[in-house]
């Protein structure tokens, strides 16, 4: 199974809700910072889509729980 590009910027959006940016520096939460980098990279590479299985476990499992909660809400 692959991310697009465009899932995996609603993935970091549901993180930034869930877990906004900090301090004067308003520095990213460390949920949305490794989305970001896998986003970046993306960019970089001009990537469409991405497999799931390419990602670090920690990026796969904050990806699965945006799919579940997106889910939910229907």
């Amino acid at each position: 199974m692959d991310i697009s590009l465009n899932e995996l910027e609603q993935a970091i959006n549901f993180w930034r809700g869930l877990r906004p940016s900090t301090g004067e520096e308003r520095a990213l939460s460390p949920e949305v910072n490794a989305l970001a980098n896998v986003y970046a990279m993306m960019i970089f590479q001009q990537q469409r889509s991405v497999p799931l299985a390419s990602l670090d476990s920690p990026c796969q499992q904050l990806i699965a729980q945006w799919r579940e909660r997106a889910a939910a809400l229907g």
